[in-house]
C-alpha cells in the first residue's frame, strides 16, 4: 500500500528576456507540471506564442499529413541527432512534399483517364455484336438510323411490311438493332420497334469498328493501369525511404510546437513571466538546479505552501514498485485516486489476480493463456499493451496455482474420485483425491478440490474470502479518514463496521453453541455498532447494513463463473472424445474432426476464459472493494516535457 509521490507546489519568476531559456530547460527535465493561468484582476495576461510557433505549427501540420497519407507507423527506433533532423528539415520535407504531390497528382489523372476509358467501353459494348464503323451511323439526308435494343425477335420481314429500303443488322442473343431506312418511312419503322420494346443507345462521337476499338481501350487500360502500379510504387519506396525522417521530425517539431506555445498558458507582463506548477518533492532540486543552469540564476523558483483547499487538487503521480506498476492501468480505467487517498494499486496486485485465479484455476488454461502474453509482450513494443500483458502473466500465475489445488488441466480431473457411483480415474495416475473434513450441506472437502463436487462449499468458501476482502477495505478507509479526520471520525464511519461483524460473528456463535450469555453479549456489540454507524454516517449508515450481506455473496460468483468454465470444457471434452471413439480401430474423419473440435473448443474457451474471469474480478475490485474506501478522481501528473524515441540531443 502507498500514497501518491509527495507533491511540491512552485513558482518561477523572471524577466521576458529568459522566458525561452526557462522553458527550454523545464520541457528538457519532464517533471513540471504546469498549471494553466487563468487571467485575473492581477495585470498579468496570457502571452502570445513564441515567434516560430506559426511556423513549427505549419511544418508539423505538414508532416503529419504526408505521415497519415504515407501510412507510418510507430516502429522500433531509430535515433537521430536533433541537429541533423532540423539541418534537414526543410529541404527533405519540401522535396518530399513536392515529389508526393506530383505523383499523386499524376495518379489522380490517370483514375480520371481509367474512368474515362471505362465510360467509353461501355458505351461500345452494346455495338460489338454488329461490327459497323461507327461514322456509318451518322451523315446521311435521307436516311434514319435506329440504334438500341428490342426485347423481342426482328427479322426482314417485319420491315419489309413497311419498307423495302431499308439496311438491317440484328443480334438476337443481345438483341441489339441497328436499322437504316429512308426518312420517309421512319415514323412507321419506329412505331413497329416500340412495339417491340426499342430502346436508343447513344451512339459513340467517334469513328472505328467496335472490336478494334474494345481492343484499343483494354490496351489502353492495361497501360494506365501499369503506370498507376508503378507511381503507387514509387510513393510505398517514399515511404520506406522517408518513414525514420518523417518519425523524427516529427517528434522533434512536436516538441518545438509544445515549447512554443507554452506562453498561451502561464502569466505574463509587459516585462514578467510566472510559471506555477508541480513537480514531485523529490524532483524539486533538479528542477531548480535546470532553471536556474539554464538562465545563469536570473530566474527567481521558490517552492509555496499547499493549502488545505489545493490538496484536493493536486495532479497525482503514483509511487510504486515495478511489479505493481502494471496494476496503474486498472486503477486509471476506474479513476486516477486523489492526492489524499492511499493508492490500491499494490493491494490488486493480490486481490485481482486471486480472484481471477480462483475463478479460472486451470492449468492447461493458465499455461496456454501465460505463452501468449508472453509472446505478446514480446512481440508488440507499444507502452500501453505491455502492462496489459504483465497483469494477463500475474493472473496466469495464480490461475496455475489454483489449477494444482483444483486439480485439473483443461477441464479434466488429474486426480481420481472415489464416487456413489464407482472410481473415476484421473489424467495422473496415482495421484488419489485425499478427503480431508466435512463441508457444508453434507459435503467432502477434498484435496484437490472438486468444485463441481463441493459447491454449496466453494460458494460458503468464497462469501469468507469476499468477507474477508470487505474487511480490508475497511481498513483501508479507516486509514484514509484518519490522517485527514482523526480517529474519532474513522472509528464512528469504518470502524463500526467491524463493529457490527464482530458482534454478529460472537451472536451467531452463542447461539450456535447454545450459549445465551454469549448470545447477548454479541448482541450488545451489534447494537453498539450500529449506534456508532449511526454516528458517524448518519441514517445513511444503517440503512446500507443489509448492503453488506449483498456484497459478499456477489463473492459466490467466483463459484459459478468458474463452474461454467469447466463444463464448457468438460462438454468439449465429451464431444471429441466420443467422436474418437465412435471407431478408434484406425484414423478416419471422425478422428480428425475430433482433433479440430478440441482445438477449437478449448480455444474459445480460452478467449473467454480472459474475458469472463477478468469481468468479473474486475467488478468485484470496483464494486464490492471499491466501494468501502475508495474515491479517487483525481488529476494526473502530466509534466511539462516530452519522452524522446526518435531523436537525442
Amino acid at each position: 500500500m502507498s500514497r501518491p509521490k509527495s507533491m511540491t507546489k512552485a513558482v518561477i519568476v523572471g524577466h521576458k528576456s529568459i522566458l525561452s531559456s526557462t522553458i527550454d530547460s523545464l520541457h528538457e527535465t519532464n517533471l513540471f507540471h504546469i498549471e494553466d493561468f487563468v487571467e485575473d484582476e492581477s495585470g498579468f495576461k496570457i502571452s502570445k506564442p513564441l515567434k516560430n510557433a506559426e511556423e513549427v505549427s505549419k511544418k508539423l501540420v505538414k508532416i503529419r499529413s504526408i505521415a497519415n497519407y504515407l501510412g507510418i507507423v510507430k516502429k522500433e527506433p531509430v535515433v537521430q541527432k536533433t541537429d541533423a533532423v532540423l539541418r534537414d528539415l526543410n529541404s527533405k520535407l519540401d522535396e518530399l512534399d513536392r515529389t508526393i504531390a506530383t505523383k499523386t497528382e499524376s495518379i489522380a489523372q490517370l483514375d480520371n483517364e481509367l474512368k474515362d476509358l471505362d465510360s467509353q467501353k461501355k458505351e461500345i459494348l452494346p455495338f460489338l455484336s454488329i461490327n459497323l464503323d461507327f461514322e456509318y451511323y451518322r451523315g446521311y439526308d435521307s436516311l434514319k438510323v435506329f440504334a438500341g435494343t428490342v426485347k423481342g425477335s426482328l427479322d426482314d420481314s417485319q420491315i419489309s411490311s413497311i419498307t423495302k429500303a431499308y439496311e438491317l443488322y440484328f443480334d438476337s442473343q443481345s438483341k441489339s438493332v441497328v436499322l437504316f431506312v429512308a426518312k420517309n418511312d421512319a415514323d412507321r419503322v419506329y412505331e413497329l420497334l416500340q412495339g417491340l420494346g426499342f430502346r436508343d443507345l447513344r451512339v459513340p462521337e467517334r469513328g472505328g469498328v467496335p472490336s478494334d476499338l474494345l481492343r484499343f481501350i483494354e490496351q489502353k487500360e492495361v497501360e494506365v493501369t501499369k503506370k498507376i502500379e508503378s507511381l503507387k510504387a514509387d510513393i510505398e519506396s517514399l515511404k520506406v525511404k522517408y518513414s525514420d525522417f518523417i518519425l523524427s521530425s516529427d517528434e522533434v517539431l512536436t516538441i518545438e510546437s509544445q515549447k512554443a506555445e507554452l506562453p498561451l498558458r502561464i502569466a505574463t507582463s509587459a516585462n514578467a513571466f510566472i510559471i506555477e506548477g508541480w513537480t514531485p518533492t523529490e524532483d524539486y532540486d533538479k528542477v531548480v538546479s535546470a532553471v536556474n543552469s539554464a538562465t545563469n540564476g536570473k530566474a527567481y523558483v521558490t517552492s509555496l505552501e499547499i493549502t488545505e483547499e489545493e490538496e484536493e487538487h493536486i495532479p497525482v503521480e503514483y509511487n510504486n514498485s515495478n511489479i505493481a506498476a502494471p496494476m496503474q492501468q486498472i486503477m486509471d480505467l476506474y479513476s486516477r485516486p486523489k492526492y489524499t487517498e492511499l493508492d490500491p494499486s499494490s493491494v490488486i496486485l493480490f486481490t485481482f489476480p486471486l480472484m481471477y485465479g480462483l475463478i479460472l484455476g486451470d492449468i492447461g488454461y493458465a499455461l496456454i493463456l501465460g505463452v501468449l502474453a508472453l509472446a505478446i509482450r514480446k512481440a508488440v513494443k507499444s507502452d500501453a499493451v505491455k502492462p496489459l500483458m504483465d497483469i494477463l502473466i500475474y493472473c496466469q500465475i495464480s490461475t496455475f496455482i489454483f489449477g494444482i489445488l483444483y486439480g485439473e488441466f483443461l477441464g479434466f480431473s488429474l486426480a481420481s474420485l472415489h464416487t456413489e457411483h464407482g472410481s473415476v480415474p484421473g489424467l495422473i495416475p496415482g495421484w488419489e483425491t485425499i478427503v480431508l473434513f466435512e463441508g457444508l450441506g453434507g459435503e467432502e472437502f477434498m484435496f484437490p478440490i472438486h468444485r463441481t463436487h463441493m459447491v454449496m462449499t466453494m460458494i460458503g468458501v468464497t462469501v469468507v474470502i469476499g468477507l474477508l476482502q470487505l474487511n480490508l477495505g475497511y481498513l483501508l478507509g479507516f486509514a484514509n479518514i484518519s490522517r485527514h479526520h482523526g480517529i474519532k471520525h474513522a472509528v464512528l464511519e469504518k470502524g463500526s463496521w467491524l463493529i457490527i461483524q464482530l458482534g454478529a460473528l460472537v451472536a451467531a456463535i452463542g447461539y450456535l453453541g447454545g450459549n445465551s450469555g454469549l448470545t447477548y453479549i454479541g448482541a450488545g456489540i451489534l447494537v453498539l455498532g450500529i449506534v456508532m454507524l449511526t454516528m458517524g454516517e448518519g441514517i445513511k449508515g444503517p440503512i446500507e447494513l443489509p448492503s453488506l450481506m449483498g456484497n459478499a455473496l456477489s463473492y459466490s460468483r467466483i463459484i459459478a463463473v468458474g463452474l461454467s468454465s469447466i463444463y464448457i470444457a468438460s462438454t468439449v471434452n465429451d464431444i471429441a472424445f466420443e467422436m474418437i471413439w465412435a471407431d478408434h480401430s484406425k484414423i478416419n474423419f471422425l478422428a480428425v474432426a475430433a482433433i479440430i473440435v478440441f482445438i477449437l473448443g478449448h480455444g474459445l474457451n480460452s478467449v473467454l476464459s480472459i474475458i469472463a474471469p477478468g469481468l468479473h474480478a474486475l467488478r468485484l475490485q470496483y464494486v464490492e472493494f471499491f466501494g468501502k474506501f475508495y474515491e479517487g478522481g483525481g488529476r494526473k501528473y502530466n509534466p511539462f516535457g516530452y519522452i524522446r524515441k526518435y531523436t537525442e540531443e
